[in-house]
């Protein structure tokens, strides 16, 4: 079973920021919101591990 990887993981991560945060451009407050849960849902379908998931929930609460 694959484990969370936390270390630094992406290429071009400051495009991938850049992107991310454009992707939110002209929506509305809510229109994110349904954005943000459209991504992750998508994310975690491709993820596909429920322990590497419940793990990734586990630490993005933590903060």
């Amino acid at each position: 079973m694959p484990e969370l990887i936390l270390t630094p993981n992406l290429s071009a991560h400051d495009d991938l920021y850049d992107a991310l945060v454009r992707l939110h451009d002209g929506l509305s407050d809510e229109e994110s919101l349904r954005l943000w849960s459209r991504l992750t849902l998508i994310l975690m379908n491709h993820i596909g591990e429920r322990e590497v998931l419940l793990a990734a929930m586990k630490t993005a609460r933590q903060g």
